[in-house]
């Protein structure tokens, strides 16, 4: 005898099972292509967006938190560039330490991304080149522009949610080497509250 389960039992369970194909495709997702899809979908974005497109900053920090945040951890970023410093900190100034620093990364990403807004650009991105141990990843990227092939390179970290970028060169330099020297000596005269007070400091002026 044939058994025929309730349509609300049937249309669960291949709800579940796609939900949970859908997690493992993401978690499997190679670096690259996590590059690709964040960088390509905010640019794309950007210019399907008149109001970006027309140079308005706040619009394009607003496609660059939904688009390529998404595709970060710049907690990491935080920890890494505070040094150790972070694990003296107490979860208030973690907190505050993440949240100006991101702005900060987020401001700078965006205002290198505007620059391509009225460019006819196509990007290409490289195989990934992977550590040892397979946890952390570089894909260097390249944007083809009238400007030429700027080169852009995107480290990134295996977690359990997938590949997620946490330190970008953009002009030579790795913005962790960068920031990590300039945090040093903040920490050095201020302590963490000092480096605080100068991260929101910084982003009152470039918000102006």
């Amino acid at each position: 005898m044939k058994r025929y389960f309730p349509i609300r039992v049937v249309l669960f369970v291949l709800t579940l099972s796609a939900a949970l194909f859908s997690s493992t495709s993401f978690a499997q997702t190679s670096p690259d292509a996590v590059v690709k899809n964040a960088v390509e979908g905010t640019v794309n974005a950007m210019k399907a967006d008149p109001v970006a497109r027309g140079g308005d900053m706040a619009k394009i920090t607003q496609l660059v938190q939904t688009r390529f945040v998404p595709a970060t951890d710049f907690q990491r970023t935080t920890r890494i560039a505070v040094g150790k410093a972070w694990s003296t900190a107490t979860p208030d100034q973690q907190k505050a330490l993440y949240e100006q620093f991101q702005t900060l990364l987020v401001r700078t990403y965006t205002s290198s991304l505007s620059q391509l807004r009225d460019e006819d650009v196509k990007f290409t991105f490289d195989p990934p080149t992977l550590d040892a141990g397979g946890k952390d990843a570089v894909v260097q990227s390249h944007v083809h522009s009238s400007g030429g092939d700027n080169p852009v390179r995107y480290r990134l970290e295996k977690t359990p949610d997938g590949w997620k970028i946490y330190d970008i060169d953009m002009m030579g330099a790795w913005l962790i080497q960068v920031y990590q020297t300039q945090f040093a000596g903040q920490l050095s005269k201020g302590g963490v509250d000092g480096l605080i007070k100068f991260l929101t400091a910084h982003n009152a002026r470039t918000a102006e």
